[in-house]
């Protein structure tokens, strides 16, 4: 039976990371199809916002140039709004594996937690489909701090994007697949390569959250009616074995990780009904 995959991101439907991930799943015989918002919304985390009219979810066929064969749609609404309705039929036949991405920038660190991207492949995962997150590290910490900037900086990063080596982070996703679809439903894998041609990637890795992302917010300046806020690199060290680590050294890295879960190391004794 052919896998069926939705292929989502948070950079919007016209952005080049989908049509590499969307390309490479179509290319190993996957049954696809495409439904991404239709303007960025990166940084929307598991949000559930859409943009209606008339009582309808805004959402237009948004054909892909180079895969005319797949059915893509773009949709007034988050990444996790549409893994959500994705998964109960809204594009056809409910997907088996939801594949979100390729994101422009590393999604590392536990700073996952506000990702666009790593937000539809939990909401998809948490209803009941098997779902990976899927990032390139285009920019480096300093790149990242400039392009929260201005808006010239950061088009500037983006007509760079036909350069970017979408392929090699689509290539290791699509490859790990298998590992996705033995594992436990509720789990996500969040996969993040370097900008490399595949040739030259050190291999693939599993790797830890860091205890921060590439880069930190925060508070520039507050005052009344106002709050300034800007982006600074972390002031501590990399630790080994992280995903940021692992990136910095040349390799891909693989973090199996996991929305929602109840903990038991908590003391709620002597509450009623114990």
């Amino acid at each position: 039976m052919t896998l069926r995959v939705l292929v989502t991101n948070d950079d919007g439907i016209a952005a080049p990371g989908i049509q590499a991930l969307a390309r490479a799943a179509a290319d190993r015989g996957l049954d696809v199809v495409v439904a991404a918002p239709l303007e960025e919304a990166s940084g929307t985390s598991a949000a559930m916002t859409a943009v209606e009219r008339n009582g309808h979810v805004v959402v237009h066929e948004h054909p892909l140039p180079e895969l005319p064969e797949v059915p893509a749609f773009g949709v007034g609404g988050s990444p996790g709004f549409i893994a959500l309705i994705a998964v109960h039929g809204a594009f056809g036949p409910p997907p088996t594996v939801v594949l979100s991405g390729i994101n422009r920038g590393a999604n590392a660190g536990r700073a996952v937690l506000h990702s666009g991207t790593v937000g539809a492949a939990f909401t998809a995962a948490a209803n009941g489909c098997r779902a990976m997150a899927v990032s390139l590290d285009v920019l480096s910490a300093g790149e990242a701090t400039a392009a929260s900037g201005g808006a010239a900086v950061a088009a500037a990063a983006r007509v760079r994007d036909a350069e970017r080596h979408w392929s090699t982070a689509a290539r290791v996703a699509l490859d790990l697949l298998p590992r996705l679809t033995a594992g436990p439903v509720e789990s996500v894998l969040n996969v993040n390569a370097p900008d490399l041609p595949h040739g030259r990637l050190r291999g693939v890795r599993r790797g830890t959250l860091a205890s921060f992302g590439q880069v930190q917010m925060t508070v520039a300046e507050s005052g009344h009616g106002f709050v300034r806020t800007s982006l600074e690199e972390p002031g501590q060290a990399v630790q080994p074995g992280t995903d940021l680590a692992l990136l910095a050294d040349g390799y891909a890295s693989v973090t199996a990780i996991r929305a929602v879960t109840e903990v038991a190391d908590v003391d709620l004794s002597g509450l009623g009904g114990d």
